[in-house]
């Protein structure tokens, strides 16, 4: 597999007001975020992982954005996306789907633990404090910004942040780019119902969770890995492999070489789970299941966080 390439992380502008912050590498812990700057209000879309990156973030925003930030959208729980919430509030409301919020409290800092040689500096739990259900719309005075709940996908609860007065998509963990996508708290079905309704949008520019800003070939290239996985799981349960088994057998063709290739195990573990009948969505042991990665790996997934 590559290695992520690890460059300082850049503001880049996709439309009149909207902007995409993308930390390169776009491995474990280290995601991107948007921006939309509106006349009477300023959108920001995730944050970071650790306190150094996320005041990273905040600095970037307010050479555009003196002013600040007003509303922080979280598309899901994870704390990549969200332990850089407390950078700006309590100017800023932070906006999420129910479940979302009740998910981040449930496991507040606990992905700290994974790689405890990280330095995550201050990130203290700083939850939603205004929640939706279907979606909700953002006016800024400029742009608006649809928040829409397309999940069970990455997450039970995922949310994208549409952009239609610029067709630009910021899709948190449903899309990814140049990296291995994972689905193991999520769904291999809802993903592929998620990516639908996404390309009925027509998104002109679309904002991967990880990896670089794309157009939709990045949803056909989300697509394809999902696919893959679903031959792979039937395939394994004909011989009767375990998922880790599966994947070790596999033959990931043109997704050999993509950043966090041992995912593969987590999402086989999803998969394998949903062919037998469970639920989308519906909660697996992820402890296992990461073990299970690390020894795919030979070792604990870098994180560059």
């Amino acid at each position: 597999m590559s290695a992520p390439v690890l460059t300082p992380p850049s503001l880049e502008p996709l439309a009149d007001d909207v902007y995409a912050y993308v930390q390169p590498g776009g491995g474990w812990c280290v995601n991107n975020a948007g921006l939309v700057v509106g006349a009477e209000r300023v959108v920001l879309v995730d944050t970071a992982a650790t306190e150094s990156r996320a005041r990273r973030l905040r600095a970037a925003v307010e050479d555009v954005a003196p002013g600040g930030v007003d509303f922080v959208v979280n598309t899901h729980f994870h704390g990549d996306h969200t332990f850089g919430n407390g950078q700006f509030t309590p100017r800023a409301v932070v906006v999420a789907h129910e479940q979302t919020r009740a998910d981040s409290a449930e496991s507040g800092l606990h992905l700290r633990q994974l790689w405890p040689q990280v330095a995550w500096g201050e990130t203290p739990l700083t939850l939603p404090s205004l929640t939706f259900r279907d979606g909700l719309t953002l006016h800024t005075g400029g742009p608006r910004v649809e928040l829409i709940q397309v999940g069970p996908a990455h997450t039970e609860t995922d949310v994208v942040a549409w952009v239609p007065d610029r067709s630009v998509l910021f899709a948190g963990d449903v899309v990814w780019s140049g990296v291995t996508p994972y689905i193991l708290m999520g769904s291999v079905t809802g993903s592929l119902r998620a990516l639908e309704r996404l390309r009925a949008l027509e998104p002109r520019t679309v904002v991967p969770g990880h990896g670089p800003v794309g157009g939709p070939e990045l949803l056909d290239f989300t697509e394809a890995y999902l696919r893959l996985l679903q031959r792979l799981t039937v395939e394994g349960l004909k011989d009767d492999l375990t998922p880790l088994e599966a994947a070790r057998r596999a033959d990931l063709g043109e997704f050999a070489a993509l950043v966090d290739a041992e995912r593969l195990v987590g999402n086989l573990h999803r998969a394998y789970a949903e062919q037998q009948g469970l639920a989308p969505g519906a909660r697996l042991d992820v402890l296992t299941s990461f073990k299970e990665m690390v020894a795919f790996n030979g070792g604990p997934p870098a994180c560059h966080a």
